[in-house]
């Protein structure tokens, strides 16, 4: 089936925003944003079209419009920790877009963050890059111009690295809680549904046990009112013929 001009447009759009989400940028960057919501507005179009593709078309065509929707979540998160476990959970595109792609694009755009994710992981648990060469001056000069000066930066130092460390473990526990909450409550949802689900099977069962019974006994009710009709109609039709046979004996024909 040829692709109407709607999905042709979406495949470019789409292209376009995983070239953009390759690419490093700028906290000024807005295009992705708005490409990423008007891809939202074209695939929801699509949906609608007559000629609309095959629903596994479909299917990773969302797939890589959600993907680039938690790409733009992820990088609003305040910490690297958080954005590299946000990212964990992206789920990139099967297939790629145009046809001169040898791996989807969405595959390569999640490869680039992972690697981003960790290089700002790293640099907040090593500190800066002055921070660095401060601590190899301390260790590769021996016995620096001023004890008390470098004794104090080097001090200045490892506190940083203490609380950037110390951050970063609390950002790890206060996620791995959140997880372990949202397991729980998870969890007890689910049993609460059984639960239900349970109670609601019994109910149905009881209900058809006693629509069942109640069934027996209408049907039982029926057929003695048909018979008590019954014999209503044979008394009936006895004592009407009797009676005309008595009619007849007592009242002669007149000649």
């Amino acid at each position: 089936m040829a692709s109407s001009r709607l999905e042709i447009n979406f495949i470019r759009l789409l292209s376009r925003c995983e070239s953009i989400a390759a690419e490093k940028r700028g906290e000024a960057e807005w295009r992705l944003e708005k490409y990423v919501g008007a891809l939202e507005d074209m695939l929801v179009a699509l949906r609608k079209t007559p000629s609309k593709p095959t629903q596994e078309v479909l299917t990773d065509y969302t797939r890589k419009v959600d993907f680039l929707k938690g790409i733009l979540e992820a990088e609003k998160l305040p910490s690297a920790t958080e954005k590299a476990l946000a990212n964990q959970f992206l789920a990139p595109g099967r297939t790629p877009t145009i046809a001169s792609e040898r791996m989807p694009a969405t595959k390569t755009v999640h490869m680039q963050t992972k690697a981003r994710c960790t290089g700002e992981m790293r640099t907040e648990l090593l500190g800066t890059e002055a921070n660095r060469a401060c601590i190899a001056a301390v260790f590769i000069r021996g016995v620096p111009l001023d004890e008390r000066q470098s004794a104090t930066e080097l001090d200045e130092v490892l506190q940083h690295h203490h609380i950037m460390q110390e951050k970063l473990a609390e950002d790890m526990l206060h996620l791995a809680r959140n997880l372990k909450n949202n397991t729980m409550a998870a969890q007890s949802i689910i049993k609460q549904d059984n639960q239900t689900l349970g109670q609601s099977m019994r109910q149905a069962d009881l209900n058809f046990e006693k629509l069942k019974t109640e069934s027996e006994r209408l049907e039982q009710h029926t057929k003695k009112a048909v018979n008590w009709l019954l014999w209503l109609m044979l008394f009936l039709v006895s004592f009407t013929f009797i009676s005309m046979i008595l009619f007849i004996r007592i009242f002669p024909r007149l000649r």
